[in-house]
């Protein structure tokens, strides 16, 4: 009797095709044109790009119907075991507020989707020229000094480690981008950065990680131009995504951490302005389902190696 190894399941990666409205359904055609797209996946498409109510560069009720119900759809079936990971196209965050008045965005959604506080998820954009990792992502930055504490920038910073270590990088080399000019100055411009980074520094340093703390004027220069560091955690949101659209906007992938589920996004909005018109740039996208599918197969492969 001959024996057969069993079919390997072909992995099932959910795109979004966010609010219709906006450029998401574009990127996403272009896309899965592109022979970059990897092989060895099936990819299932959640939305729709027109109909009754839908118009490219309109937003409408319609519009954020759509674009919700197919986020609430990939979310469950991630978590169902029916997708090996999601990718989500961009959504209007006003428009879908007004659907669900407590939504700020989609890592918080998601976040929620599993159960678990916003903060849970750690939100991450990352380039070969450049990672960033927020240890607040939206909200005011009087709520980001707020939310702020020794124990957000130990969490996110472990989270982001292994991350970089998932990636290949057996050591990773991390940064934390001073919350005051000249991180404080001693106390001159602020206390925070002596109070709130110096303890997460020292638990970090108790556990053998190494987190430097230099001055958000030049960090990213260093991180950058230098290649000192594998990633930078950042206090809030611009913080860290001003530097980053600045040198990878075209090709930045926005992957959310700390979650039971992969996901990844491009790092753009849905820009309206140019919705509809072909012109859109999808660089961002077909590197956001690439990493997808990486973050998928490296999942597979350690698996295959604890099963072995």
């Amino acid at each position: 009797m001959s024996s057969h190894r069993p079919k390997k399941t072909v992995p099932v990666i959910a795109i979004t095709l966010g609010d219709p409205a906006g450029i998401g359904p574009e990127v996403v055609a272009k896309t899965l044109r592109d022979p970059r797209l990897p092989k060895g996946f099936r990819f299932e498409l959640l939305g729709k790009k027109s109909g009754p109510g839908i118009h490219p560069g309109r937003l409408t009720t319609t519009s954020a119907r759509v674009a919700h119900k197919a986020l609430t759809d990939a979310a469950r079936g991630c978590l169902a075991g029916k997708y090996a990971a999601m990718v989500t196209g961009p959504v209007q965050k006003e428009s879908l507020a007004r659907l669900q008045p407590d939504f700020v965005g989609q890592t918080e959604f998601l976040a929620r989707a599993c159960g678990l506080p916003d903060d849970a998820a750690v939100m991450v954009l990352t380039d070969p020229k450049l990672t960033v990792a927020l240890c607040t992502n939206h909200c005011s930055l009087k709520d980001a000094l707020t939310r702020l504490t020794p124990e957000r920038i130990v969490h996110v910073t472990r989270i982001t480690r292994r991350y970089l270590q998932q990636r290949g990088i057996a050591k990773p080399r991390l940064a934390f981008a001073a919350i005051n000019p000249h991180m404080g100055e001693a106390g001159l411009f602020g206390d925070e950065d002596l109070r709130i980074v110096q303890p997460a520094r020292e638990k970090l340093r108790d556990e053998k990680i190494e987190l430097v703390h230099a001055p958000a004027d030049t960090i990213f220069h260093r991180a950058v131009r230098e290649k000192a560091f594998d990633a930078v955690i950042c206090a809030y949101h611009d913080q860290g995504l001003i530097p980053f659209k600045l040198v990878a906007f075209e090709s930045g992938v926005n992957v959310t951490l700390g979650l039971p589920l992969i996901r990844t996004s491009p790092d753009h909005g849905t820009a309206l302005e140019i919705a509809g018109q072909n012109r859109a740039d999808h660089r961002s996208m077909l590197a956001a389902v690439r990493l997808a599918c990486r973050l998928v197969s490296q999942k597979s492969h350690a698996l295959e190696e604890w099963n072995a």
